[in-house]
């Protein structure tokens, strides 16, 4: 898929305001429209979010307080995205760089950037865990495409007209193919080109068929395979440390720390007492 040769074709059409002072709907003279989340969606979501929240809370707040103390200043990163109906609004994530770095938004999987706990938080997805708050706003879903900042957006008006019909999710299925997008980006030259030219493509065609096709039970199967993730991410990067002759101390450390919390919050739960 080879992007239009003017890729500002959006810029009237995608919200321009600040993000999250439009408390209304979405403006005159936008092209965009959007498909209602449902009763049952909206219950799902909250549902699912009241069943893991004792664990969120637990592994959250611990996390919380290793960045702060790995690297003093704020625990959360804002960054702005697209979501349904063109609006752009502040979507969370836990802060895996140092304080005042600088660069692309785009990440390498050893981007010098990274803390010692946001590395482990990057290779584990679990920087992504804040979202849920936007899921609880009606910003974003459990399940759904991944929302994309609004120059990668520009850059395919046509597509992203139906995929900005649904409201974003914290995980789709474009999201647990490239996992491991990261690894992708080593001896890249220009990260933004190799994106927009070669991976982003594919994530609409993976997005379309998913919001075409989309039902209650694939959704479960998303949210199961993204659990699976960092356990899955953990022992790849393993594996290739040991293949390469590396003793990851740092990685195991953190692996060992999670499994220990994910634990003694299954063991406290399931005491009688």
């Amino acid at each position: 898929m080879t992007p239009p040769a003017t890729p500002n074709l959006l810029t009237t059409t995608i919200d321009t305001a600040a993000p999250r002072r439009e408390a209304g709907p979405a403006v005159l003279g936008r092209e965009f429209e959007t498909r209602p989340l449902g009763l049952a969606a909206r219950c799902f979501d909250i549902a699912m979010i009241l069943v893991i929240s004792p664990l969120v809370v637990l592994v959250g707040g611990l996390i919380a307080v290793i960045i702060f103390v790995d690297s003093p200043g704020p625990v959360f990163y804002r960054c702005v995205r697209v979501g349904a109906g063109g609006r752009r609004f502040e979507m969370l994530k836990f802060r895996k760089m140092t304080r005042h770095a600088t660069g692309g938004m785009l990440t390498t999987a050893d981007d010098d950037r990274f803390t010692p706990i946001g590395r482990f938080l990057a290779v584990t997805k679990l920087d992504e865990m804040p979202q849920l708050w936007n899921v609880l706003k009606g910003e974003m879903r459990l399940v759904g495409p991944r929302p994309e900042v609004e120059s990668f957006v520009a850059r395919y008006p046509e597509p992203y007209r139906e995929i900005l019909t649904v409201v974003p999710g914290i995980t789709g299925p474009a999201a647990v193919r490239y996992a491991n997008e990261a690894r992708l980006f080593v001896d890249r030259e220009d990260l933004t080109a190799f994106y927009c030219d070669e991976l982003l493509p594919q994530k609409i065609e993976i997005d379309l068929e998913y919001i075409r096709t989309r039902s209650l039970a694939r959704d479960i199967a998303l949210l199961l395979a993204t659990a699976t993730t960092p356990f899955v991410r953990i022992a790849h990067r393993l594996a290739q440390a040991r293949s390469e002759g590396k003793r990851p101390y740092k990685l195991v450390a953190w692996a060992v720390l999670a499994m220990a919390v994910t634990v003694t919050f299954a063991l406290s739960v399931a005491s009688p007492v």
